[in-house]
């Protein structure tokens, strides 16, 4: 199927290749290492075969770089683009197992199972990191060069010894990866944002300006899509937050998400669009396409970089105006973080109740100073009493999350915009995260509470939608009681 598979047709097309690597066999205590019996009946370790915590000798890598370009000199690609990836899979598996004969390479079973599966993974998918992707329990993964890999593990970052044969073979998979949607990365643009089939978010950068080679940021997304539920048994929120942001949700309040890098606000807009009502029409605007919404009417819309001409891109402001043509009955916003703000809180202010978005603060009052600045950015020649005016009437609520230094995330506020005391919006916080101590093992130990706040703003939202009972008893179960048992306010 890929040309010449016989025995003499395959002998002369790879001899070059065959002479130059018989040179090459695996040490002997490379061979012998892998077939120590000891190595099989250790069932705590099998979580390691899934992370590619490598201990090959430069040989290993040395013959594997001769066997694939063996093996890309034998293989017809564009027959291979053809087929189906399992099949593609078993037939480069064929191929190498032949070449490794045709060698005489000295190696373990163990050994040539692992040199086939990572060959297949740099023809098929995505080279050395495809072990780290299909781990479920890894947050990030950041690459700085072939020679360096992190990924970030229950929110601490780690070094793994994942490598890459050069920065030529990186960025060859950096390419594959943004390529996928329409986007390229080169010297002439050395910075891309893209995402994963699954909607993991993609960043790379690439040299002259990553001076030790190309640097690959995965910020993976999980296979099962998390719901408030499980934030509740991860101990971000508790279960009376939890059905706070469920009413906050579903009553079409107006809802900006607050957080810094890595504290979680995109898989928190995630999970609060689970409480959308399943006949409501949703339009999602993105740098990169990695909301995973969970209704039946969704509307995904991308930005767009400029071409080589420096034509054609589309911004995420194009994008919110486009919005407002399409009959939403929400706008959801990836990312706000430019003049799109002054259109998406104009849309909030027309009509289209319940939209929600995401930015950069470190606290709620932060998140109103953020949202000035990147309207003021857009170059509109208003008064900033204006402004705030404009936001106060927009905005209903503000979460906040935030990624302690235990490396855990947690929700730590939700606020509501009340108004203006002359130039000064206020906020009244509902719900606050307090830090109680900290264990032996070095984890931090808090609670949710109440401020005791019994009629919250959006008290006449829920009535509209008869959902004051539950809110209620959600307010009353969060409130934290003194050694006397009366309620803890402010």
């Amino acid at each position: 199927m890929f040309g010449k598979r016989s025995n003499d047709g395959t002998q002369r097309r790879i001899a070059p290749a065959a002479a130059a690597g018989s040179g090459v066999p695996m040490k002997p205590a490379d061979a012998q290492r892998p077939a120590a019996p000891a190595a099989e009946p250790t069932p705590a370790k099998k979580p390691e075969v899934v992370t590619p915590e490598r201990r090959h000798s430069e040989e290993y890598y040395d013959v594997k770089t001769t066997v694939f370009n063996a093996l890309i000199d034998t293989i017809d690609l564009t027959q291979l683009a053809k087929l189906e990836a399992p099949a593609a899979r078993e037939e480069i598996r064929d191929i190498v197992s032949e070449i490794i004969q045709l060698k005489n390479v000295v190696m373990s079973i163990a050994e040539q199972e692992e040199l086939l599966e990572d060959i297949c993974n740099d023809v098929l998918g995505y080279g050395p990191l495809e072990p780290l992707l299909a781990r479920d329990d890894i947050a990030d993964i950041m690459v700085n060069g072939a020679e360096s890999t992190f990924i970030e593990v229950g929110g601490k970052v780690q070094k793994t010894s994942v490598r890459f044969a050069d920065n030529s073979q990186l960025m060859n998979i950096c390419q594959r990866i943004v390529s996928q949607v329409g986007r390229r990365v080169d010297e002439s643009s050395p910075i891309c944002d893209a995402r994963l089939p699954d909607g993991s978010r993609v960043n790379v950068i690439a040299p002259p300006l990553a001076i030790d080679g190309p640097c690959l940021t995965i910020r993976k997304f999980k296979k099962d899509r998390l719901r408030l539920d499980n934030l509740v048994k991860f101990g971000s929120i508790s279960p009376a937050a939890k059905t706070i942001l469920e009413v906050i949700g579903r009553v079409r309040c107006n809802v900006l998400i607050s957080g810094g890098t890595g504290s979680g606000k995109t898989t928190l807009l995630n999970c609060l669009t689970g409480c959308v009502d399943h006949d409501e029409r949703i339009i999602t605007c993105e740098d990169s396409a990695e909301l995973q919404l969970q209704q039946p009417h969704v509307v995904r819309l991308e930005t767009r970089p400029p071409n080589l001409e420096g034509e054609g891109e589309i911004t995420m402001r194009d994008l919110v105006k486009n919005c407002l043509r399409m009959r939403p009955e929400r706008i959801i916003v990836g990312e706000v973080r430019g003049p799109e703000a002054f259109d998406l809180l104009q849309a909030m202010n027309t009509g289209h109740d319940g939209s929600m978005g995401t930015l950069h603060s470190n606290s709620p009052r932060e998140a109103i100073s953020r949202l000035e600045s990147m309207i003021m950015m857009g170059g509109y020649a208003l008064p900033p009493k204006t402004i705030r005016e404009m936001i106060t009437g927009s905005i209903d609520v503000i979460v906040q999350a935030s990624r302690l230094r235990d490396g855990s995330r947690k929700i730590t506020h939700i606020t509501e915009v009340i108004g203006m005391e002359g130039d000064v919006v206020t906020l009244q916080d509902i719900i606050v995260y307090e830090i109680t101590g900290e264990d032996a093992n070095g984890k931090l130990l808090g609670r949710h509470r109440s401020t005791g706040i019994a009629r919250p703003r959006f008290w006449e939202r829920a009535q509209y939608y008869g959902d004051t009972g539950r809110l209620a008893e959600a307010l009353s179960s969060a409130e934290v009681s003194d050694s006397n048992g009366n309620p803890m306010g402010n």
